[in-house]
């Protein structure tokens, strides 16, 4: 063998194998709390690396952004459709306490609703609750025969649609304007808003299947604690019991 070659016959080993620690090992499980306008309270849980030196927790769940389908929080599947996008506002102990973040639904409920032979109708606005939230709401709504009618289409003037946008935009103004964000919420889940653009426009051209289909929070003013805290209640309120009980899985030494 060559003087200078394989230099490595010098050294020790190469790469000492590590020891693999389970990563799970490090987290802590923290329930995620709805507020209490929904009926089950603990909406799912969260996982986070423990604190340790300079790193704390909090601040890595506080801004975390979670989807939660409505069938889900009130229980009812006819309202599966709709889908909920929770912010964590603050942490109490292991309570991940959250509060509104958007609203939408989902794709294939709006694909059904689109058919041919009508008219689709659609509005925007943002709007400033009586407690300071910047929302950004998108209507949708679909014209329907009048009773009695032959004519299989039931396509609106131009000028109609331009009256009916315009009562839209009119009626979610007013509705969120004299609302709190709570109130505006509880709007949303049985979709008083829909109903009353269906009464206000039925003079201009009956109108069907009327949603709110999404909404946004644009700006939200500085979180108070004590207002947090009065929209989640008692913090030992789980809601409706969840058949099953939730077990911590058991920490692995290696992998």
């Amino acid at each position: 063998m060559a003087i200078g070659k394989n230099k490595r016959l010098s050294k020790g080993k190469k790469g000492l194998k590590k020891k693999i620690v389970d990563p799970f090992s490090r987290k802590e499980w923290y329930d995620l709390r709805a507020p209490t306008v929904f009926e089950t309270r603990i909406a799912g849980k969260t996982l986070v690396n423990r604190s340790q030196g300079t790193k704390n927790a909090v601040d890595y769940l506080k801004s975390r952004v979670f989807e939660v389908s409505l069938g889900d929080l009130n229980k009812d599947e006819e309202q599966a459709f709709r889908k909920f996008k929770l912010q964590v506002s603050d942490v109490a102990g292991r309570n991940c306490l959250t509060s509104f973040h958007s609203m939408d639904i989902t794709t294939d409920k709006l694909r059904s609703l689109i058919k041919k032979w009508q008219t689709l109708i659609e509005a925007c606005v943002e709007v400033k609750t009586s407690d300071g939230y910047l929302l950004r709401l998108f209507a949708i709504g679909f014209t329907k025969r009048h009773a009695g009618q032959v004519k299989s289409t039931t396509y609106a003037q131009s000028s109609q649609v331009r009256l009916i946008r315009k009562k839209m935009v009119e009626i979610m103004t007013n509705e969120v304007q004299s609302s709190t964000m709570r109130e505006v919420v509880q709007k949303f889940i049985p979709e008083s808003i829909g109903r009353e653009i269906e009464k206000a426009c039925h003079s201009i051209y009956p109108l069907q299947n009327v949603l709110i289909r999404k909404c946004k929070l644009i700006k939200a003013p500085k979180v108070d604690a004590q207002k947090l805290l009065e929209s989640h209640g008692s913090l030992e309120d789980t809601g409706s019991k969840i058949k099953g009980e939730f077990k911590e899985p058991e920490v692995q030494a290696e992998v």
